[in-house]
C-alpha cells in the first residue's frame, strides 16, 4: 500500500479549473519529486493535499485513510507536515517562538531538538533572533526545522531552494537526505539538479494533468523525455 495516494484529483480555484484528474502515488519512504514547468499546478497539487484547497472530484487516502474534506490541523494531526514556498515562518518572532509555535504542546522534545541541531546548527546559533534576520537559506532552514519538531510520516516541501546560494542548496539536500531516511518527502522542486539528485521516484506535471511517472533514475537516463516534459523551465543540472 502507498504511503499517499492521489487518484483523479480536481480542483477549481474560482472560475478557473487547475488540476483535471491528477493521479500518482507516494510509496513510503525516501523522497517523491514532483517536477512541472512554472504553473503546472505543483503547488496547487500540495495545497489540495493539505485541505488549504478542496478538491471536487478526486480522492487523496493516506495510509489508506480519506483525508479529502477533512480540515487542514486534522491532516497535519494525521502526521503531515507542509513546508510552503514562502516558508510560514513569523518574522516577528524568535526563532525559539516559531519552533515552539510547532509543536503539539508547547514543549520540546529534548532529542528531537537536538536532531534539529544537528541539521541545522545555525538556528541553534541564532535561538534567539527574530526570524526576520534571519537570510534566506536560515529562513528555509528554520521553515523545515517547524516541519519536524513533532514526529511526521510526510512531509510536503515546495521549492525549497528558490533564490538560495549553492552551498546552502548543499547543505539543505544533505538535510533532506537524513529526514528522509525517517520520513518520506514529497518534494516539489525547480532546480533539477537538486531533484535528481535526492528523489527516488517521481512524477511530472503539465497543465494540471500528470503526464509521467516513473523512477527518477529512469528518467535522468532519458534526456529526450526530459527536454519534451520539462522543457527550458527547470533550472539544469
Amino acid at each position: 500500500m502507498s504511503l499517499l495516494s492521489i487518484q483523479n484529483l480536481d480542483v477549481s480555484i474560482g472560475q478557473y479549473s487547475v488540476l483535471h484528474g491528477v493521479t500518482f502515488d507516494v510509496p513510503e519512504g525516501g523522497v517523491f519529486v514532483l517536477l512541472g514547468r512554472n504553473g503546472a499546478g505543483k503547488t496547487t497539487t500540495l495545497r489540495a493535499i493539505m485541505g488549504l484547497w478542496q478538491p471536487s472530484p478526486g480522492s487523496v487516502s493516506f495510509r489508506g485513510e480519506q483525508i479529502a474534506g477533512m480540515h487542514t490541523s486534522d491532516i497535519a494531526k494525521k502526521g503531515i507536515a507542509f513546508v510552503p514556498e514562502n516558508m510560514g515562518i513569523f518574522g516577528g518572532l524568535t526563532v525559539a517562538e516559531n519552533m515552539v509555535l510547532a509543536t503539539a504542546n508547547g514543549k520540546f522534545d529534548q532529542t528531537r531538538l537536538k536532531r534539529v541541531y544537528e541539521l541545522f546548527p545555525a538556528l541553534e546559533q541564532f535561538w534567539d533572533k527574530q526570524a526576520w534576520s534571519l537570510s534566506g537559506g536560515q529562513k528555509q532552514m528554520l521553515a523545515v526545522a517547524r516541519a519536524i519538531i513533532e514526529p511526521r510520516d510526510l512531509i510536503l516541501i515546495d521549492e525549497p531552494t528558490k533564490g538560495l546560494a549553492p552551498s546552502i542548496i548543499a547543505a539543505m539536500g544533505e538535510a533532506f537526505r537524513e529526514i528522509s531516511a525517517q520520513t518520506t518527502i514529497l518534494l516539489v522542486e525547480q532546480n533539477f539538479a537538486f531533484a535528481k539528485s535526492l528523489g527516488r521516484d517521481m512524477a511530472v506535471i503539465d497543465d494540471g494533468r500528470v503526464v509521467h511517472t516513473g523512477t527518477m533514475a529512469d528518467f535522468v537516463a532519458d534526456t529526450e523525455l526530459q527536454n519534451r516534459l520539462l522543457s527550458l523551465s527547470m533550472e539544469a543540472g
